[in-house]
């Protein structure tokens, strides 16, 4: 990692790691098929019926490019004939099923498409929607000749967050940018889709980044978002080393009321990191980046997607298992720690100089394996609660029980929480970061904002290969903030 001259680095366990999904793939006699989606005619080759319905109905082996119904893969007699064999790398799971990381599973451009089996006519499906219909001027209430990009503030693989100002009211947001061409891929345009309701669930609550507005060119995405001015944990943590157990209860148990509204409304969020956690300019929490999430869970339903921040992954997940709500628990767990004791708590000493140790598949083995160290300087009260949280059982852990959140609620560390109070922002922060105006920067990272801000040019030929109908009814406008732009 690289250190900035004059900043405060923890250790090396803690430093910004971008959140990964792996891929499920699908093993029947010599096939590997995957989830996909097909927007125009496909049919499955074992029933010869057209693949449609919404979601990812159809599998599509990824090496000799058979497409299949979901619910026909296990009956595929055909042995996969290989001839169109392209390097993979696929690790089983603990249940015999296999996953492929996010970087091997992209689809070239160049990669012709496979021949369709040949099967009666069907209807033709829907006209696309054309680049051209896209341009500024059509009857979207947002494009973005409505605000000035002002200053680069992070950056991801998939997309880059700027400060800009909506020209009409000169007020500040916000927004983050995403190529199209990245997020073609069928799993991709999904957690695109996630991330836009999440946001909209989340608008209106006081621990959560709201969304202002979703609108499209031919070649991006934008999601104009709230603009938290405070910076992240990580930017402060690297500041700070470790925090007071004042700090760090304040800001847990914020966290745990944005993860409790949440779940209740059925989303696991997935990726709980210090890099998520912002800090507003009063020094309140605001959870952002819901691209992880997913909904529609109930209670008692299990998801098995392997994802996330390597260092806050679940022991269930790496195990294989179905889960739920538990990961969150777990996440906030291994943010306490940090928060408390100043570095990961699966810290792997001297690792950096042990190329065995300094890897993915070595950090999850201590995660399952290792048994947690609680730093003898912490009270009772948070070596318990991160005694509770860090459990590997996820039945056992703490906000697992029977009484769920209420048992976080009651826990002897959290005693001193008012929380009503504190869901109504009427607690004063420990901490209030300094800032000298509503534009001030100085609590993002540098090597963000000293970057140029632009956005490069559209290539036509990229735009040319672009689905646009995969983006059909992304606009949005949040209704209680466009109220409040009117009275000014």
């Amino acid at each position: 990692m690289s250190c900035t001259p004059g900043l405060k680095f923890l250790t090396g366990s803690i430093y910004r790691r971008g959140a990964r999904r792996w891929r499920k793939l699908y093993r029947v006699n010599g096939h590997i098929f995957q989830a996909k989606r097909f927007n125009r005619r496909a049919f499955c080759a074992f029933c010869q019926d057209r693949i449609w319905g919404l979601g990812r109905q159809g599998f599509k082996c990824i090496q000799c490019k058979l497409l299949v119904h979901k619910k026909c893969h296990k009956l595929v007699q055909k042995p996969c004939s290989n001839e169109h064999v392209d390097p993979v790398e696929v690790k089983d799971d603990a249940n015999g099923e296999s996953t492929l990381g996010r970087a091997s599973s992209v689809r070239s451009r160049a990669e012709p498409e496979p021949p369709l089996p040949e099967t009666p006519p069907a209807p033709a499906p829907p006209a696309p929607v054309r680049p051209e219909d896209l341009e500024p001027g059509s009857q979207r209430q947002y494009s973005l000749e409505d605000f000035e990009l002002i200053r680069v503030i992070g950056r991801g693989s998939y997309a880059k967050v700027l400060m800009v100002e909506l020209k009409r009211t000169k007020r500040v947001y916000a927004m983050k940018v995403i190529k199209k061409a990245l997020v073609t891929d069928d799993e991709d345009i999904d957690w695109v889709q996630t991330e836009k309701h999440v946001f909209e669930t989340a608008s209106n609550h006081p621990f959560l980044v709201g969304l202002h507005s979703c609108f499209q060119t031919p070649s991006r995405l934008f999601f104009v978002i709230e603009f938290v001015r405070g910076g992240d944990l990580m930017f402060h943590m690297q500041r700070q080393r470790r925090l007071p157990e004042e700090h760090a209860r304040f800001y847990a148990a914020e966290i745990s009321l944005a993860l409790h509204f949440l779940h209740e409304r059925g989303v696991i969020y997935r990726d709980l990191k210090l890099d998520n956690v912002l800090l507003d300019h009063e020094g309140h929490i605001k959870l952002t980046d819901y691209g992880m999430c997913k909904e529609g869970v109930r209670p008692g339903d299990t998801t098995s997607t392997f994802c996330g921040t390597p260092n806050y992954i679940a022991p269930e997940i790496l195990r294989g298992e179905e889960y739920g709500f538990s990961v969150d628990w777990w996440a906030l767990g291994v943010l306490t720690y940090e928060m408390l004791a100043g570095r990961s708590p699966f810290d792997i000493a001297q690792a950096a100089d042990n190329p065995d140790q300094n890897t993915e598949d070595y950090l999850f083995q201590v995660i399952l394996e290792k048994t947690i160290r609680i730093p003898r300087s912490l009270s009772v009260k948070a070596a318990s609660v991160l005694k509770g949280f860090l459990n590997k059982n996820p039945v056992e852990r703490l906000g697992c029980g029977e009484n769920g959140f209420l048992d976080i609620v009651n826990h002897p560390f959290f005693k001193s929480i008012e929380w009503e109070m504190l869901e109504q922002k009427q607690v004063v922060p420990p901490f209030k970061p300094r800032l000298e105006g509503e534009r001030d920067l100085a609590n993002f990272p540098p090597e963000f904002t000293d970057e140029p801000v632009h956005l490069t040019p559209d290539n036509d030929t990229v735009i040319a290969d672009i689905d646009q109908s995969e983006f059909e009814g992304f606009e949005y406008v949040n209704p209680l903030l466009m109220s409040l732009e009117d009275c000014v």
